[in-house]
């Protein structure tokens, strides 16, 4: 997908896909909903609840805010940041940076959703995992917001746990320097071999 737009794809039970990095430093937001009950949606919350960490981990599934699991991560070949903190972008988060109008990934998902016929969400965006993004916690709680280490080719690869409806969004951030002030394409690779819903 190009820089700074988002697309929505559906995946079966059982299917993989892969978030992969087309150029360098680039961060996706990711979503998992549902496919029968988009209400049903990925939580980092939860996750974070389930699995005891921070960040997500090989082997390690995700949950939904009905703590079901959505996702397994199976494999990881970028160099393995991914962060479960930091909220979608939005158009509050550009106004309040000076940049009115700016894209979001929230606006993203909106609009990726919206192509397949599904509802936005019903309030708040839910939190994504916002993949390939380095977000480390200081000892004394701080944040920093660091550039991604993504180099091309670069993957990060899931296996639905039930019928989803998988959104990306290459994020558009360029004000703050976690895509290196310069967003990139991602891509999302569906092996032919494996179903979708």
């Amino acid at each position: 997908m190009p820089a700074r737009e988002g697309r929505a794809v559906r995946v079966a039970a059982g299917g993989l896909f892969s978030v992969v990095s087309l150029e360098d430093r680039q961060v996706g937001d990711l979503w998992a909903f549902n496919a029968h009950d988009p209400a049903e949606q990925h939580s980092a919350s939860h996750t974070r609840a389930a699995t005891d960490r921070l960040f997500p981990k090989v082997g390690e599934q995700f949950v939904t805010d009905r703590r079901r699991p959505i996702l397994t991560l199976l494999a990881d070949t970028s160099p393995g940041w991914h962060d479960m903190l930091i909220a979608a972008c939005d158009p509050a988060r550009y106004a309040g940076l000076g940049a009115a109008g700016h894209a979001s990934c929230a606006a993203n998902l909106r609009a990726a959703l919206d192509e397949l016929g599904l509802p936005a969400p019903a309030g708040a965006v839910p939190q994504p995992i916002n993949v390939f993004m380095r977000i480390p916690v200081a000892p004394d709680g701080s944040l920093s917001w660091l550039p991604a280490e993504t180099r091309p080719g670069d993957k990060i690869t899931f296996r639905a746990e039930m019928d989803c409806v998988i959104v990306l969004s290459a994020c558009p951030q360029d004000l703050v320097g976690i895509n290196a002030s310069r967003p990139t394409p991602l891509a999302i690779d569906l092996p032919a071999t494996h179903p979708r819903s």
